[in-house]
């Protein structure tokens, strides 16, 4: 994210915040904004409005005073490790600001940026926890847990989805080709889950563990949201199908290789916390389910199906699948009832 702006009005009671993609940055609302000009290394910019003829050498000075401002007041603030932030005030009273009113202001700036100086550090870290680790994660981590075997024991339906072929794939390529293999594949998968509510927790290489929970950290009741965690896991695992069905056919106008994946649905008690050494911890899902899933996921290249279920995701699944018999799992002791789910129509 290039960067994130706070707009507040007198008759209003809410922050209107809006954040900015790194494309802003060569926007024409970016460059011939104040902003920019101070990030450029300009110092503060003040345009009165109610004036004849006032200078409206930033386009945004042409719509606060449509608005009816009369003066406008732009303000580099420096945080304690050099970066420069913005904050502008507008005035829309007869006479724009008084000479006490910019005092004023200028008085203010110092507390003003200590105070949004620790807002940002925590909304940064924030931000990288949610990116690097998961939204779920991400806020535990941030409130604290992060002592080895800090976690809980949870009922989740677990997802584990592997690319096939892909040492294959690797040596007919560049590592930076392979790269946006990889990318585009997880753009399938990873943002399948995500947009169906569901947590990914790690990335293996080519794979991808992910988990959808049956009811909310530390609720005392899960049998409501086993049903709904399924339906909603398998909707993102038919999401992730089309997905790959459309890459695909777009690979196939460039003469390219079609992407094959194996992906297991599994449903068990997990504990979701942290494993690893004091000095680097990772914050994911163990136990005997995700291995199941896990051995699920490779048993899709034995069968050649895309998407596999286990029986116990089939037992709480309200819709219907498709029985694939029973199969023997590797390291799993019994044979386990294997399901795919019902065909669908484009």
């Amino acid at each position: 994210m290039f960067a994130n702006g706070y707009t507040w009005r007198r008759d209003s009671d809410d922050v209107e915040e809006i954040s900015a993609p790194h494309s802003v940055a060569e926007s024409s609302f970016y460059l011939e904004s104040p902003c920019a000009s101070i990030f450029d290394g300009g110092s503060t910019i003040r345009k009165r409005l109610d004036i004849p003829n006032p200078q409206l050498d930033f386009p945004i000075l042409k719509d606060l005073l449509a608005a009816g401002a009369t003066d406008y007041v732009s303000i580099p603030v420096r945080f304690t490790d050099g970066q420069i932030n913005v904050v502008s005030v507008t005035a829309d009273r007869p006479g724009g600001f008084s000479a006490d009113d910019l005092r004023l202001i200028h008085e203010m700036l110092p507390v003003f940026g200590r105070v949004l100086e620790v807002q940002v550090v925590r909304r940064n870290a924030a931000t990288l926890l949610d990116t690097y680790l998961g939204k779920h994660t991400g806020q535990r981590v941030l409130d604290g847990l992060i002592k080895r075997g800090d976690g809980e024991d949870i009922h989740a339906v677990i997802w584990f989805c592997d690319l096939r072929d892909s040492t294959r794939l690797a040596e007919s390529m560049s590592r930076t080709e392979f790269l946006g293999i990889l990318n585009v594949f997880f753009d399938c998968m990873a943002g399948s889950v995500l947009d169906h509510g569901g947590e990914v927790l790690r990335f293996i290489g080519d794979a991808a563990l992910a988990i959808f929970p049956t009811a909310a950290p530390n609720a005392q009741q899960r049998v409501d949201g086993v049903e709904q965690a399924c339906e909603t896991a398998l909707a993102a695992a038919t999401d992730a199908r089309r997905r790959i069905e459309i890459l695909n056919r777009q690979r196939a106008d460039s003469a390219a290789p079609a992407l094959r994946y194996g992906l297991a649905l599994h449903l068990g008690e997990v504990t979701y916390g942290n494993i690893g050494v004091p000095e680097r911890l990772e914050f994911t899902v163990i136990g005997a389910a995700a291995n199941e899933a896990a051995r699920l996921q490779d048993l899709c290249k034995v069968l050649d199906e895309p998407i596999l279920i286990s029986g116990a995701f089939a037992r709480c699944y309200p819709g219907p699948l498709i029985a694939l018999g029973r199969h023997t799992l590797r390291g799993v002791g019994s044979a386990r009832e294997v399901f795919s789910p019902p065909a669908v129509s484009d």
